[in-house]
């Protein structure tokens, strides 16, 4: 098994926490960090939340999101 490895960056806690639903409905574990960094509704001054995946899961992940609705 591979490590997490960084997929994509969000301003919003809850876009990413949307991304990680969808991935996770199609099969990817995802899982996301620095969220209580990201307090500001907005993300404007706050720090990006991380959305990670394993490095195994990566290239999968990037096609579901690029397919997203």
């Amino acid at each position: 098994m591979s490590g997490l490895v960084e997929l994509r960056r969000f301003n919003k806690l809850i876009e990413a926490e949307i991304a990680r639903t969808f991935l996770e409905s199609h099969g990817v574990q995802a899982i996301v960090f620095d969220s209580g960094l990201n307090i500001v509704e907005g993300g404007g001054l706050a720090t990006a939340v991380r959305l990670m995946v394993l490095g195994e899961d990566y290239e999968e992940a990037v096609r579901l999101l690029e397919q997203a609705p």
